[in-house]
């Protein structure tokens, strides 16, 4: 992986834009495409890789345990490795990530309205 050049002026522009925009700040936290569906899974309780695989097959296993770390090293996710063989790790919100899960379940409400067409729906 290339190294980022810390003095560089998107790196500037990035550090001004997350202190003036919480919203950068929670892209920067969520953003793409996979991460608010780990989440949205997550909520229903702790999960094996391998139940989050099945609950999102198109997902790649490099973009999943990808996204799994970048997770868990902001703090949003836990990950329990339970010193057995074969090994057995769990996922699971971490009280941030449970937090967060508020912002993924109104995009989840948003959505649910915009297709069926009822502009205000409740869930």
């Amino acid at each position: 992986m290339t190294a980022i050049k810390e003095q560089s002026t998107i790196q500037e522009n990035k550090r001004y834009a997350l202190a003036q925009c919480p919203v950068t700040y929670v892209m920067e936290r969520i953003g793409g495409y996979w991460k608010p569906i780990i989440i949205y899974h997550l909520a229903k309780g702790e999960k094996r890789y391998s139940e989050l695989k099945r609950n999102i097959p198109a997902v790649t296993e490099k973009m999943l345990i990808q996204h799994l770390k970048q997770l868990e090293n902001d703090g949003i996710i836990i990950r329990e490795a339970k010193p057995v063989v074969p090994p057995h790790v769990t996922y699971k919100l971490s009280e941030s990530g449970k937090k967060l899960y508020k912002v993924v379940d109104a995009m989840a409400i948003w959505a649910i309205g915009e297709l069926s067409g009822v502009k205000e729906y409740e869930m």
